[in-house]
Formats: structure tokens, sequence, C-alpha cells
């Protein structure tokens, strides 16, 4: 059974930092290219950030320079630093695997940020 669970979310203020994590289990982790999306109340799913399975890095412009995708083949984990977090990225946070024609969400970690 597949599983992707996020973790780390949670309320900050404007400015302050968060790191989230995605714990797989059930896949061959190493194979998959991973990604973080978003979702706001009212708004469609957005990328924020992947990683191919050999560690190159492509993010959304809105969050270039602050968020740092990262991923450790040997602990299944995918990671995403936020750094100086704005207001605009409240939202729900998802994990996504991809590899071939497989594609695995996990169920969302919310994130915060007051002004």
């Amino acid at each position: 059974q597949v599983q992707l669970v996020e973790s780390g979310g949670g309320l900050v203020q404007s400015g302050g930092s968060l790191r989230l994590s995605c714990a797989a289990s059930g896949i061959t982790f190493r194979l998959y290219n991973m990604g973080w999306y978003r979702q706001a109340p009212g708004k469609q799913r957005e990328l924020v950030a992947r990683i191919t399975r050999g560690g190159s890095p492509n993010y959304a412009e809105s969050v270039k320079g602050r968020f740092t995708i990262s991923r450790d083949n040997a602990k299944n984990t995918l990671y995403l630093q936020m750094n100086s977090l704005k207001p605009e990225d409240t939202a729900a946070y998802y994990c996504n695997a991809v590899w071939i024609s497989a594609d695995y969400w996990g169920q969302g970690t919310q994130v915060t940020v007051s002004s």
C-alpha cells in the first residue's frame, strides 16, 4: 500500500520559516520524481517545486529564492524548506510522487502565514 505522509505544517508569522516533510512508503522512492503542490481556498492546485529522481530541482517563480526542495533516498523522504514566508503562501501543501504511469498524492498539510 502506497502512503505519502506530509508533516511540518503549522501557523507562522510573515517572514518566518517552516520545513515540510513527506515520508513515503510502499514505493521504490529513488525511482520517483517528487513534487510539492499547494492549494489555497477557492484556487486551483499549483506546483510549488519538483525534484527529479536524479536530484534536479525546479521551482515556481513565486517561491524561487525562498523555498528549497530536497530528498533523502535513504530515508524515503522529501523535504521543502520554506523561508521568508508570506501570507500568500497560505495553503494546504501536498506531496506528489510520479513514475511512468504511477501518480500518488499525500493527504496534505496546512500552512498558514499570518501578517
